[in-house]
């Protein structure tokens, strides 16, 4: 029999970009938008789709570097434009379910420009992934919508 683990933990992360929050909401409702800046530098993405809506799912499959494949498969719970998403997701490597979350995203007015708080609640499952790599994660992801929104 083998052992089975899992880990809690939530974590926020804020940015703050120089656009109003209906723009920063369309790169993350938009896929042409969404593809260009949701994803890891480096790898082979195989399958990317995105039906924003509640109730709809987004799915991103790649292959890392190392040849391992890891798919993403969300569900979005609440939207509400341009101020809220929350949807609920899981992480599989190699066919192999490493993590189940609920991220909240708030877009909010700070002058010219928009606060974005994403707050995580995460099970990381069996030693397969850890808060610490999910966070930094998001923080790369973020600060390439930074560049995105920049441009």
């Amino acid at each position: 029999m083998s052992a089975s683990s899992v880990a809690h933990a939530t974590f926020e992360v804020e940015r703050r970009y120089p656009v109003a929050p209906t723009l920063a909401f369309a790169a993350w409702s938009d896929p042409a938008v969404k593809a260009r800046w949701f994803g890891r530098a480096g790898w082979d993405e195989e399958t990317y789709e995105l039906d924003f809506r509640v109730g709809g799912r987004e799915r991103r499959q790649g292959r890392a570097p190392d040849g391992s494949v890891h798919v993403f498969e969300a569900r979005f719970q609440d939207i509400v434009a341009p101020e809220r998403i929350i949807f609920s997701y899981d992480m599989h490597v190699d066919g192999r379910r490493i993590s189940v979350s609920l991220v909240t995203v708030t877009l909010e007015p700070r002058g010219t420009g928009t606060q974005l708080t994403l707050v995580e609640q995460g099970a990381f499952l069996d030693d397969l992934d850890d808060p610490a790599q999910r966070r930094g994660g998001f923080e790369a992801l973020l600060d390439r919508l930074a560049t995105v929104l920049d441009a």
